[in-house]
């Protein structure tokens, strides 16, 4: 059994961006997001259920989940969203959990969810949690920036999401990224390094 770090935060806290630094020192990546976006690409395993629960409403012309069009929707009918959740959610943890157990060649998986203090299946699967903060202002800034959504928009969203006191107090190791990128690589060798012994010390117990 794989030694798993589940690494989560908030919307605009830099999860890819640490995450890659992790990859780069050789740990495995399954990310939520990533599986999600396939699932609901063109011809996605979560498609044909989507489309029959809303119609073409929701669709992009190739077929894929149009984002927007859905995010509009559930923000604006709480039915939508547990519509929604109940399609993809169990695509997602099983994917996850397939994607995890074949990571046998890397020291150790880094399992992104940005939801994870909120799910009690992910939080259970992690040997570890690993939470990005960043001010709250900090991630406004971010998100707009790379989306070209509202601040107002930014905080509805943030608003579906635990606080960072819930977050940080969840977290057995947490990453700061509220300061230069070059911040970032000193918090994550340490880190690497201690993973890389509880990943081996699992593995001898598991012996």
């Amino acid at each position: 059994m794989s030694f798993v770090v589940g690494l989560t935060g908030g919307i605009g806290s830099g999860k890819s961006t640490v995450a890659e630094l992790f990859v780069q020192h050789g740990a495995a990546l399954v990310d939520t997001d990533a599986i999600a976006h396939t699932l609901t690409a063109p011809q996605g395993a979560a498609m044909a259920a989507i489309r029959n629960a809303f119609g073409e409403r929701v669709l992009r012309a190739d077929g894929g989940l149009d984002r927007a069009a859905m995010r509009s929707l559930v923000f604006s009918d709480h039915t939508a969203k547990a519509t929604l959740e109940a399609i993809l959610h169990p695509l997602i943890r099983e994917h996850s959990e397939a994607r995890c157990a074949d990571a046998t060649s890397a020291p150790y998986v880094l399992l992104v969810v940005p939801l994870l203090i909120e799910s009690g299946s992910y939080r259970r699967r992690a040997d570890r949690i690993l939470v990005v903060d960043c001010d709250e202002a900090v991630q406004i800034a971010r998100v707009m920036t790379r989306s070209g959504l509202t601040a107002g928009e930014v905080e509805a969203i943030m608003a579906t999401q635990v606080s960072r006191l819930e977050r940080r107090a969840a977290a057995d190791d947490v990453v700061l990224n509220d300061r230069e990128l070059d911040a970032l690589a000193p918090q994550v060798d340490g880190l690497h390094r201690q993973y890389l012994e509880l990943a081996m010390a699992k593995a001898h117990a598991g012996r």
